[in-house]
């Protein structure tokens, strides 16, 4: 992994955490309600995205609309699904399930594609999965079944999105049309929750700043990152994310570090490293080995 692709890769890995603690910090004393959350925090980033997409040049298909109505309903499906289950759930419960159903989704697409990861791709997932279970398990009760069915739901819909934006030409343009074709879905639901909807100025802030930042540009961000790293690769750096967000916590919230997260993070951060550093030696070797082949050519 290249020093670029790295520092693209971290950017969007503290957006998606910032995320995270966005929401918890909005939908847990009620600051808002889950869906005006969504459809705020949806509005916001086409706000952000649709003048910067006019303002940037990027070459796009002829006769092609940025973004898909497909892509656009797994980001919606993901932004609700996550919000509603953020109020049943606790965090570390529901990280678990968000980035398990991820890994799931990704790396079981990558195999289809016919993407083999290494031994140690293998062992690396093996340890950040540990890690991940061993950070959030302990002491937890069982999850809310619905609420565990929809962070489950918001996963799978975070990995369909990821992997359609993989093969993205325009990062900036791709994004701003997917947010623009969610937000109808996102009124809509608006106009089903009716009276049930509320809001603080705290929590607006909230969710304005979840759009236009961490979300909207996060994504522009993903977008570019996804040109450089497999299926497989993609859904495993992103079991950073509960560390990223843990640590979050105990500087933004004053959450209390301890040992487990200390051992977790080690664990999930070094299968990580382990993981993609496995990629990146296979990748040199194959790019000696072929320009070795090209010197030994009468």
């Amino acid at each position: 992994m290249s020093l670029r692709v790295g520092l693209l890769t971290t950017l969007t890995l503290a957006a998606f955490a910032a995320n995270s603690l966005l929401c918890r910090m909005a939908l847990a004393p009620e600051l808002i309600d889950p869906v005006a959350f969504t459809a705020i925090r949806l509005g916001s980033g086409v706000a952000v995205l649709i003048p910067l997409a006019s303002l940037l040049t990027e070459r796009r298909p002829e006769g092609r609309a940025a973004g898909s109505w497909r892509s656009g309903l797994a980001l919606f499906v993901y932004a609700m699904a996550f919000s509603l289950a953020y109020v049943s759930l606790e965090t570390g419960m529901g990280a678990l399930i968000l980035f398990g159903s991820v890994q799931a989704t990704m790396i079981g697409a990558g195999l289809l594609r016919g993407e083999r990861p290494t031994p140690r791709e293998w062992l690396g997932l093996a340890a950040a999965m540990g890690g991940l279970i061993y950070l959030v398990m302990p002491g937890l009760a069982a999850p809310d079944p619905v609420g565990g069915a929809l962070m489950c739901a918001s996963g799978v819909a975070w990995g369909v999105y990821s992997l359609r934006g993989k093969g993205s030409a325009a990062p900036v343009a791709t994004t701003a049309g997917n947010f623009t074709r969610a937000l109808p879905m996102a009124a809509l639901a608006l106009f089903i929750a009716g009276g049930t909807l509320h809001a603080s100025p705290g929590g607006v802030a909230l969710a304005v700043t979840s759009g236009a930042v961490t979300s909207g540009l996060g994504y522009v961000i993903w977008y570019v990152t996804l040109r450089h790293l497999t299926a497989t690769r993609a859904a495993i750096v992103q079991l950073a994310v509960p560390v990223i967000a843990a640590l979050g916590g105990i500087v933004v919230l004053s959450e209390t570090p301890t040992l487990r997260l200390g051992v977790a993070s080690v664990m999930i951060l070094g299968g990580v490293a382990a993981a993609t550093l496995a990629r990146s030696r296979q990748t040199a070797t194959l790019v000696r080995e072929h320009q070795s082949g090209e010197h030994r050519r009468p």
